[in-house]
């Protein structure tokens, strides 16, 4: 039960919580201005020790990241919490997690439909809710999960995605000078189809000479006035890329320019916003189309598909998790097979019944 201090004259809570153990341990926190707040903090306390859904969704967040800390980046949860933050707790925050309903949920999401939102990213904010209502019905025994019986927002399928055909980029690349630093970043990040962060993290190690090979294994941001270096996005993003031999001169040369740069250094000790300003100024002197950074990305996955290259091979060079992120992204970009796989037909049918007539006129 809360209590006053006889010398701050404010409330302290005070409640038990049960360790990996077994063992019960009295908890206790100062400093409230009214045993109301005192007491309130205590209920939500418990029902988080009790793990009971008669809690709020505000405090069932700070219980789905302590689950999942494991398992998400840091950079991860840093972008979801920001997600639930600005667009689920004004609206779900004080509600019990057992007492919201899908009805609620259709009235969230035409709320913040209003606002203007990109299809991609109104999916995203959709995901963040139906992973707190997936958690708490898978691990916490939540006996309605309103998310399934709703129609989710936004839509995750990119098909305007924005990208430079092969003669804008060389329109791009022709405003810098050739083995300049940002020269050579733009080349990578073109040829290969890499990350923006996984660019940042390459060092001289990762890159073999003798193969023409490029190991992604690692990927940087800058977080907190910190550099982090992290393990790439999935499993499936470490990968090595073959990397065309003009492109390994390239880098050959730049690292050799820099004499006694140590194996384990970054070859491009920037941070991503450097690299997007630096974007924004040349495109404006190429005056090429507006594209953002991730985008030469999607244009190197443009041009592999123009010159016939199959979703397998580009979803192992981007180090997809599955083929179908793969196709859901780029499938639309495949030019269309219907007229060939018809004329195909056509060609194995007339085939038939050629073969069918000689064999009456041998008989």
């Amino acid at each position: 039960m809360a209590y006053r201090e006889k010398d701050t004259k404010k409330w302290t809570a005070q409640w038990f919580e049960t360790n990996v153990m077994g063992e019960k341990k009295k908890r206790r926190k100062r400093g409230f201005e009214t045993k109301r707040e005192a007491l309130e903090f205590e209920r939500s306390k418990k029902l988080s020790n009790e793990r009971s859904m008669d809690m709020k969704l505000s405090d069932f967040i700070e219980i789905y990241f302590s689950d999942k800390q494991n398992d998400l980046k840091d950079r991860t949860i840093k972008n979801k919490r920001y997600m639930m933050q600005q667009h689920i707790v004004p609206y779900f925050g004080n509600q019990m997690m057992s007492e919201i309903k899908a009805s609620q949920i259709i009235q969230w999401q035409n709320e913040i439909q209003k606002k203007g939102y990109s299809d991609s990213y109104l999916r995203m904010i959709q995901n963040q809710l139906t992973s707190l209502f997936t958690h708490a019905a898978k691990i916490y025994d939540l006996p309605v999960n309103p998310c399934k019986k709703v129609k989710r927002m936004g839509n995750s399928d990119s098909r305007s995605l924005n990208f430079w055909t092969l003669d804008e980029y060389k329109q791009f690349i022709q405003t810098m000078e050739p083995g300049t630093r940002y020269y050579l970043m733009f080349e990578m990040l073109f040829w290969t189809g890499c990350r923006i962060g996984e660019l940042l993290a390459i060092t001289k190690a990762d890159i073999n000479f003798e193969k023409n090979q490029l190991s992604i294994n690692k990927t940087y941001y800058r977080t907190g006035m910190q550099d982090i270096i992290t393990e790439p996005k999935t499993k499936q993003s470490f990968r090595t890329i073959e990397i065309p031999e003009f492109l390994k001169e390239e880098i050959k040369e730049f690292v050799d320019g820099h004499y006694g740069m140590p194996d384990t250094e970054r070859l491009f000790p920037v941070v991503q916003e450097a690299v997007q300003h630096k974007m924004k100024r040349q495109i404006e002197l190429a005056g090429v189309k507006k594209i953002r950074v991730h985008d030469i990305r999607h244009s190197h996955v443009a041009y592999l598909i123009e010159k016939g290259v199959e979703p397998l091979l580009i979803r192992d060079r981007l180090g997809h998790k599955d083929i179908r992120i793969t196709l859901n992204t780029y499938g639309h970009l495949y030019p269309n097979q219907q007229r060939k796989i018809a004329n195909l037909l056509d060609n194995e049918n007339g085939n038939a019944v050629t073969g069918l007539g000689e064999e009456r006129d041998e008989c």
